[in-house]
Order: structure tokens, then sequence, then C-alpha cells
């Protein structure tokens, strides 16, 4: 299976975009607007998923876009219903990496973006008011940087750092700003999970008390960078952010210590890459919380991917396995099923929220929030400790 193909699967990997700025900006001053003005002054036609053409226009938003690697099939799905958005540049973010990957989806579009060879010759010669960055996985927080002191609004690909000196650097940068800033966590989107989660919201199984979790994916041949931790990061922060992200999203309460392990054994000749990890988190009120994350996935299985969550409550347990959520309660008998719900896109939502017109899914708290468990994660595994919020941060491997 070609596992690196970043369109093959919806949820694999999509990729980030990037618009201009509006106007001069003094050198290093950050830009903190919104981009409501857009939706007054752009002109909006009349193009979705049929392939119509993009009509350019001088107000148009416009957006950047860094890199083949990651789910960049999140930006594409949600542009065929953003007639809006311009893509003004496209760059591979890395000397081996094919731009025709973005530029053959563009054109799918009837977007006609600019090709450069470096991505901060693009975000200083385009000036875009959005960028998605899907670059090397050990570039994100880079890429990201040079985005925020550009004022730019960034939608990225996770992990979006690879260490917590990193991470720190991102949190700087971003406060005092109102730059939107938001990881590719697109399976808080899935209709399944986007339902379970409204149920547990509703009050479906009264306070939470346990969640367990599972993200398990088929391993293929990965591609080099996979094979060193230095470009790589680890398992736990690349496959098992979509389960911490989980956790942190329906438990709604902070991290507050994490004990984990993982494995490079049986990897298939895939050098450093660890093929299993368990994390066991405790959150504030003791609520516990397991992630159980591997690349064991038979390559015979239907998906490519086996996404699961379980959250126990005080009146009942929500779950997502296989597609499907149900609930079991004290009220009603046996087990309900929840309707899939919501019809908004990770992307789309972006945009939307930039403009104005909504409050996004997950946002730059979130995206740090879970960064720094998945980090935290990782080097409870490497040292074999429970590792305490807060009172390990700055501590790294």
């Amino acid at each position: 299976m070609a596992c690196d193909n970043l369109l093959e699967d919806k949820y694999k990997e999509v990729l980030f975009f990037e618009l201009p700025r509006e106007g001069d900006l003094e050198p290093g001053r950050r830009m903190g607007h919104t981009l409501s003005h857009h939706a007054v002054r752009r002109k909006r036609h009349a193009v979705g998923r049929n392939g119509d053409r993009f009509s350019e226009t001088a107000n148009a938003m416009k957006l950047c876009i860094v890199g083949v690697r990651g789910h960049a099939g999140y930006v594409f799905d949600g542009l065929a219903d953003l007639p809006g958005v311009q893509v003004v540049g496209v760059s591979a973010g890395a000397g081996e990496d094919d731009v025709g990957v973005l530029t053959s989806e563009c054109d799918r579009l009837g977007q006609r973006p600019e090709v450069f060879g470096e991505y901060l010759q693009m975000l200083d010669a385009c000036s875009p008011d959005v960028v998605a960055i899907a670059g090397p996985f050990e570039q994100h927080a880079g890429m990201c940087l040079a985005a925020l002191d550009r004022g730019i609004h960034v939608f990225c690909e996770k992990p979006v750092a690879l260490t917590l000196e990193e991470l720190a650097s991102l949190k700087a940068a971003h406060a005092g700003t109102d730059l939107h800033f938001a990881a590719m966590m697109g399976l808080r989107y899935d209709r399944a999970f986007y339902a379970a989660h409204c149920a547990v919201q509703d009050g479906a199984v009264g306070e939470v008390r346990l969640i367990n979790t599972r993200k398990s994916y088929k391993l293929g041949r990965r591609a080099s960078y996979y094979h060193t931790r230095a470009t790589y990061g680890g398992t736990i922060p690349w496959v098992g952010s979509h389960a911490i992200d989980w956790i942190h999203w329906f438990a709604d309460r902070p991290f507050e210590s994490v004990y984990a392990t993982h494995s490079a054994r049986c990897n298939d000749d895939h050098g450093e890459l660890e093929t299993s990890a368990l994390c066991h988190f405790t959150l504030a009120g003791e609520v516990f919380a397991s992630a159980s994350i591997d690349y064991y996935r038979p390559e015979r299985a239907p998906t490519h991917g086996d996404d699961r969550v379980r959250v126990v409550g005080t009146g009942g347990v929500v779950e997502v396995a296989d597609g499907r959520a149900t609930l079991i309660d004290r009220t009603s008998d046996g087990v309900q099923a929840l309707s899939p719900c919501g019809d908004r896109q990770i992307f789309r939502d972006f945009v939307d929220h930039v403009e104005g017109r909504t409050t996004a899914l997950i946002g730059a708290d979130d995206t740090f929030a879970v960064t720094e468990a998945c980090l935290l994660a990782r080097q409870s595994a490497d040292e074999g400790r429970t590792i305490t919020f807060g009172a390990d941060e700055g501590v790294d491997d």
C-alpha cells in the first residue's frame, strides 16, 4: 500500500493552507486582524464541487500551501466549497517532495497558483492571509513561526512541534495576537465522533469519569523520514495525537500526569519507528484516560485506520467504533444508535472562523494542549517514568 500518497485516504494526511496578508507591515510586526472584511468586500461566485473555475478577484482570501506530507486532502476537500478562497502560491517545503501533487489538485479545482521552490520567498511574495502547512515534520514549528511573525493565520499538520522548546516558541509567538492557529485534527469532524461528542456535551453520560481510545493504522512501507525520530517525531505524537485529542476534547479538563510506554520492535525494518504504544493519563478531578496506539492493522483490513473511543460517565457510556456512535444509559433499554450529525468540514470551518462566521472546533488552546500532552507522553515512554504536567514542562529529550 502506498502509505505516502497524501490523497489516498481522507483521514491519513491533509495539507495546510495560507492566505496573503493585506497591506504592508513593519518588519517583525504581527498582524492580528481577522478577515471579516473579506466577507464584505470579496465577490463570491456560485462555484462548487463540480469543478467550475474559480473567479479571481482582487479581494479574495489568499491561501498558500506548504508541503505535501500529511492531511493535505482536508484543504482540497474544503476548497471545493470555498469559491472565495484563491490559492496564490504552493511550495513543496522539501526538495525531495513532489509539488506536482499540489498543482494537480489545484488544477482540478480551477486554481492556478504560482509555484515556489522556497516557502519563505512565497510568504513574502504572496503576502497570504492564511497558510496551510504540511511540510517535513521537523520543520513544522519553524514554518509556523515564520507565518505567525508575518501575521498569517496558520492551519498546520499535527504535531505542530516536535520538542517542548519549539512548542514554547509557538505559544510565545501566538500570544497577544488574534491569529487563528489550528492543528489538522480532522477526526473531530467525523460525523460519528461529532455525534458522540454532542451527546456527552448534552449530559448523556453524566459526569465523565473514564475514557478509552484506540488508534490503529496499517504500516505499509513508510518513507525514510518515518524511520528516524529526528524527522518523524515518534508514533505517539504522529498517530497518537488523534487519540490524545479525543481525550482532551471529550474530557474537557486539563491533563495532570501521564505514564506511557512504546516499542519499535517488529516494525518491519522501519528503523526507529515505534509500532506500539500505550498512554495512561490522569486529568483534573481524578478522571483517567488511555490511548492504545499501533501500526499493526492488517493490510487486508477494510479501512486504513481503526478509530475508537469509549467515554464512561456516571449516567451512561458513549462509544464510537466502526464508524458508528452508540449510547447505553440508565433511562433506556439496550444500545441506542446515535445518528451521525454535523456537516462541518475542517478547512471550511477554519476559513469560516477567520471570517467571523463561526467558532471552529479546534483552535490555538486545543492545539497547544494536545501537542504538550503528546510530547510529555513521548518523554514518559522514553524515560520510563510518570511525567507531571507543569512540573516537568520545559524538559525535553
